[in-house]
């Protein structure tokens, strides 16, 4: 079913999804991985937010009708290489999901040093899944009004440190980083690495299938608008954070940015900040549910998944689709619940990163195939960048996301076969096996 024009995403909900899935809880803690890196930390943002915008563009050359990404790749390489990497991609949004569903319920749990438990993060976490998959059962405007205003909310403690170190830098009192390291390829590879990883989730802008209003016009405003918001700001804020702290203070906090929003405006402004948190990982999980759904949804119109999951209800929302993300994510924080099973989880994120590279080389690639020659050094970047990015992930993930595409061929195989004799079932010829509303 096709949703109606009213129930569609517009370009201030579609930025909201971009900006939403980029801003999760990471940034919040990433300056105290990138306080030892000295100088290579801001270059480290340059460079990733270069490399990411040159995806994101990348992306957007193709993106331009709203019938999700599976079909624009299909167009260049076939149904096979459409299928692989949106199996990719619905495979890294699961962890994602459940690794944003697990920062909620330990942000909150910053409130009290007695909830920094199990007991209490993972019954959180799997209660934020089903809230919002609740929501997403409404349909995708629903999601995203909730992504505008978690979005307000969480970009808040960010916009406040840049601006404190804004005035700091103005008045020459900020902090001295207490940090000298050199520039070195190592240094800035590591900074890379960090970095790039912060700002990945503007892909999720092209999973929506038909959920989006002027789409060719839409989807690249946002993608790149979005994108480019969010690396300003990224840099801005972490920037700001070790300008207000220093480098030693930065490297020993367990909250930098809650810190640092404390040293200027008291402590009661950062219990606001770590709220924030608290909603930047909600409103992530959000966006993040929405996606994994329609990529979803996208598979099963092709019989790449069972039928029922491209079944639509109301403003064309899967809802089937939407309860089949709630329930492999509710499994994966689960398995983070105990020490034996807590290793399976990281395996589980450090696979889910390897997967999206693969969204993001194919998916440059298929633009090269289409777009014009004035383009194509962009798309060459984003190429590279991609190339660079699965190389620094390590031999065993891209090992490991290798044998993820294999298991999804042989995935596909079997749906295939198994909707080949559905529909030939004397069942199936009474009641077809396709999408209904």
């Amino acid at each position: 079913m096709t949703a109606p024009s009213d129930a569609k995403m517009g370009i201030w909900m579609t930025s909201a999804l971009v900006v939403g899935c980029i801003i999760g809880s990471g940034i919040f803690l990433l300056p105290v991985s990138l306080a030892p890196l000295g100088a290579n930390a801001t270059l480290g943002w340059v460079i990733s937010g270069a490399g990411a915008l040159a995806i994101a563009c990348s992306l957007a050359l193709i993106s331009r009708d709203g019938a999700g990404i599976q079909t624009y790749i299909e167009e260049s390489f076939g149904p096979t290489v459409g299928f692989l990497v949106t199996f990719s991609f619905w495979c890294s949004n699961w962890a994602a999901s459940a690794a944003l569903a697990i920062a909620t319920a330990s942000a909150i749990a910053w409130i009290d040093p007695s909830l920094q438990t199990t007991a209490f993060t993972i019954p959180v976490a799997v209660a934020s899944t089903i809230i919002l998959s609740l929501v997403n059962t409404r349909g995708a405007r629903a999601s995203g009004g909730l992504s505008i205003i978690t979005v307000l909310i969480k970009i808040m403690p960010l916009i406040a440190v840049a601006i404190a170190a804004g005035l700091h830098a103005a008045k020459g009192t900020g902090a001295s980083s207490g940090s000298h390291v050199p520039v070195s390829v190592s240094g800035l590879g590591s900074a890379v690495a960090l970095t790039l990883f912060a700002l990945t989730g503007f892909e999720n802008a092209t999973a929506p299938v038909d959920k989006v209003r002027n789409p060719s016009r839409t989807i690249p405003l946002a993608l790149l608008g979005g994108t480019l918001f969010v690396v300003l700001l990224y840099l801005a804020s972490s920037s700001g954070v070790l300008s207000l702290l220093g480098g030693k203070a930065v490297a020993s906090s367990s909250s930098p940015f809650a810190d640092a929003i404390a040293l200027e405006w008291g402590r009661g402004a950062s219990w606001l900040a770590i709220t924030a948190i608290a909603i930047a990982a909600f409103g992530g999980l959000n966006g993040m549910i929405l996606a994994t759904s329609e990529l979803g949804y996208s598979m099963a119109l092709r019989g790449d998944l069972p039928r029922r999951f491209a079944q639509t209800h109301g403003a064309g929302t899967p809802v089937a689709s939407v309860w089949l993300t709630c329930s492999i994510v509710i499994l994966l924080i689960l398995a983070n619940a105990s020490r034996s099973t807590s290793g399976l989880f990281t395996f589980i994120i450090l696979l889910s990163t390897a997967s999206v590279l693969v969204v993001y080389l194919i998916g440059s690639l298929a633009a090269w195939n289409r777009c014009r020659h004035a383009y194509k050094p962009i798309i060459a970047i984003a190429v590279a960048f991609s190339l660079f990015a699965l190389w620094g992930t390590g031999a065993e993930a891209v090992g490991w996301g290798g044998l993820l595409l294999v298991i999804g061929y042989v995935l596909r195989v079997a749906m295939h076969a198994l909707n080949a004799r559905a529909a030939t079932s004397p069942v199936a010829e009474v009641s077809p096996a396709a999408p209904r509303e």
